[in-house]
C-alpha cells in the first residue's frame, strides 16, 4: 500500500451527472477550492447517467402521469408536477448560464426540443386525462399544452401509434411542443471536460473502498487504483457520494447516524430499440402511458424519440427487471451486503409490504421477446418483431426507509440527499427524476452543507440561476422571461431543431 496522502477541499465520488453538476457549481462559486473526483470506471457518465441507461426525458412533468395523482373526489393533484417542472426550469437556467459563459459550446450535443405527450386508452382513463389537462393548463408553467380525443388529430400527432389501430376503445392524448430530450451522458462528459480544464483532478479506475473521520474533523478515504492495484489515502473537508446505486454502501461505511436505518431495493430496466430507420422516421415525440397496476413508477411505458450519437433513435419501455446488483457494473452481493443491523427490520418490513411489486418484477423478468412485443403493440399496433432489439438499461436503487406517513419499510420513489449534521459529507440516493433535477438537488446540498457560505455566494447563485430564491409559479412574468431566455441559449427555438 502506498503511503502517499493527498488533501483536497472537496472530494466527489462518482463521475456521473450529480458530481458533474456539483463540481461545476462549486468551481463557479469558489474557483480556488481544490476538487478531486474518484470514478471506478474508465470514463465519465458510464453508469446511471449514460444515455443508454436512462430515458433522457427532460422531466418537467409534461407527460408523466405518475406525477399527477387522482384524489378520491376525482380531482387531480398537480402539486408534484409543479415542483418537478420548477426544478427542471432551474436545471435549464444553469445550463444556459454555462452556454452564455462559453463553458458549453454546442447545447445541441445534449439537449433537443421534442414534443412531450401523454396517451391513454379506455373511457375512465380518457376522463382522467381530460381532468389532468384542465388542472395543468390552469397553471402558467404548463402553457401551450393541447388535448385531443379526435382520431384524425391524433393521426397528425402520432401517426405510428395510430396506424393499424382497429380497437373502438376511446383514446386521447395531451401534447406540448416545449418538451425536451436530454442526453445526460453527453452533458456529463461535457461538464467533466470543463472541470478538467479548470484543474479539477479526475481519477478514473479508482474505487473508494472505505472512509473514516479523522481526529481533526477531515474525512480520510481509502482509494484503490484498479489498474495498478495500489491503495492511497486521500483527505478532504467535504465529501459528496454521488455514485448512483453504489452510494448506499459508501454512506453506510461513513458511519454517520443519518445513514442508519436506510435500505435500498434494486430495479433494473430493459428497452426495445427500433432498428428500422423507416419506422424511426414515422415518430417524433416522447409518449408516456399509464403504468400497469403494481408496477413501480419507473416502469411507466413510453415510446420515445431519442437523439443519441447525433442519430435519431426510437425506444420503447422500460420493462422492469430484477438483479441484486446496485450498479450495472456492480456485484451480485450488493443487496445482501447492504443489509445491516440498523436497517434489517426496515428491509424486512418493506419485503412484506411490497409483495405485489416483487411479483410484478418476477413476471417482467420471465417475459419472452414476443410477450414484450405484445406490450409494444399496445402502443404501435403494426410493430414487427424483426424491427426491434432488446437493450439492457441502467440499474436503479429505490430508497427504503421508515416514514411517518408510510410506516416502517416504506419504498421511496424519487431522489433524496442524506447529509451529516455538520454538513461535512452528503450522499445522493434514489432514482427518477434524478438527473433532470440535478441542479435543484445540488442547490439543496449547498444550503444544507455550506450554510456559512450561502450569503456570500448568493449574488453568484443568482447570476447562474436567475430564479434563485423565488418561485416561478408565484412570478409568472419572471417564469415567462426565463423560459424565453433559456430556450434561446439552449437552441430550443423550433426553427433551430433538426429537420425531421
Amino acid at each position: 500500500m502506498s503511503n502517499r496522502q493527498t488533501k483536497s477541499d472537496v472530494i466527489l465520488i462518482g463521475a456521473g451527472i450529480m458530481s458533474a453538476t456539483l463540481g461545476s457549481m462549486l468551481k463557479e462559486l469558489v474557483p480556488d477550492w481544490k476538487i478531486t473526483v474518484f470514478e471506478k470506471l474508465a470514463s465519465a457518465g458510464e453508469e446511471s447517467s449514460n444515455e443508454w441507461n436512462n430515458a433522457g426525458t427532460g422531466h418537467a412533468a409534461l407527460c408523466e402521469l405518475n406525477y399527477t395523482d387522482e384524489k378520491t373526489d376525482g380531482s387531480v393533484d398537480i402539486t408534484k408536477a409543479i415542483k418537478i417542472n420548477e426544478q427542471f426550469q432551474v436545471s435549464k437556467q444553469f445550463w444556459s448560464y454555462l452556454v452564455n459563459q462559453n463553458l458549453i459550446s454546442n447545447p445541441h450535443e445534449f439537449i433537443m426540443q421534442l414534443p412531450h405527450m401523454s396517451m391513454v386508452q379506455g373511457e375512465e382513463n380518457v376522463e382522467f386525462l381530460k381532468r389532468r389537462f384542465e388542472a395543468l393548463t390552469s397553471n402558467p408553467l404548463f402553457e401551450g399544452m393541447e388535448f385531443s380525443d379526435d382520431p384524425d388529430k391524433l393521426k397528425e400527432w402520432i401517426p405510428l401509434i395510430m396506424d393499424g389501430r382497429t380497437s373502438s376503445e376511446p383514446i386521447a392524448a395531451t401534447r406540448i411542443e416545449t418538451g425536451t430530450d436530454v442526453n445526460f451522458g453527453s452533458l456529463t462528459r461535457i461538464l467533466f471536460d470543463h472541470l478538467e480544464s479548470k484543474d479539477v483532478s479526475i481519477q478514473y479506475n479508482n474505487q473508494v473502498m472505505d472512509m473514516r473521520r479523522t481526529s481533526d474533523g477531515l474525512w480520510e478515504l481509502k482509494v484503490r487504483n484498479l489498474v495498478s492495484g495500489t491503495t492511497e489515502r486521500h483527505t478532504a473537508k467535504f465529501v459528496f457520494i454521488g455514485g448512483g446505486g453504489g452510494s448506499l454502501h459508501l454512506l453506510q461505511k461513513s458511519g454517520i447516524p443519518e445513514g442508519k436505518g436506510i435500505g435500498g431495493f434494486p430495479v433494473s430496466g430493459l428497452f426495445m430499440v427500433c432498428n428500422n430507420p423507416d419506422v424511426v422516421e414515422q415518430h417524433y415525440a416522447k409518449v408516456y402511458g399509464k403504468a400497469p397496476v403494481g408496477a413501480p413508477p419507473m416502469s411507466v411505458p413510453h415510446l420515445d424519440t431519442r437523439f443519441i450519437d447525433n442519430k435519431k433513435s426510437l425506444l420503447f419501455g422500460p420493462f422492469a427487471g430484477f438483479s441484486p446488483k446496485f450498479l450495472k457494473t456492480g456485484s451480485m452481493f450488493d443487496l445482501v451486503t447492504s443489509v445491516k443491523p440498523s436497517n434489517v427490520l426496515t428491509m424486512l418490513a418493506a419485503g412484506a409490504k411490497e409483495m405485489s411489486l416483487t411479483k410484478y418484477l418476477i413476471q417482467q423478468v420471465m417475459l419472452s421477446k414476443e410477450k414484450r412485443m405484445e406490450e409494444l403493440r399496445e402502443f404501435v399496433p403494426s410493430a414487427k418483431s424483426e424491427d426491434w432489439d432488446l437493450v439492457v438499461a441502467g440499474q436503479r436503487v429505490q430508497v427504503i426507509k421508515d416514514t411517518e406517513s408510510g410506516g416502517k419499510g416504506t419504498l421511496q420513489f424519487g431522489t433524496e440527499i442524506v447529509n451529516s449534521a455538520d454538513g461535512s459529507i452528503a450522499a445522493l440516493l434514489g432514482a427518477s427524476p434524478g438527473a433532470s433535477t440535478a441542479v435543484s438537488a445540488m442547490l439543496d446540498l449547498l444550503k444544507n452543507c455550506f450554510p456559512q457560505h450561502i450569503q456570500e455566494w448568493e449574488p453568484k447563485l443568482k447570476e447562474m440561476i436567475p430564479s434563485y430564491g423565488m418561485s416561478l409559479l408565484k412570478n409568472p412574468e419572471l417564469s415567462q422571461e426565463i423560459q424565453t431566455s433559456t430556450s434561446q441559449a439552449l437552441g430550443l427555438d423550433s426553427e433551430l431543431q433538426p429537420a425531421i
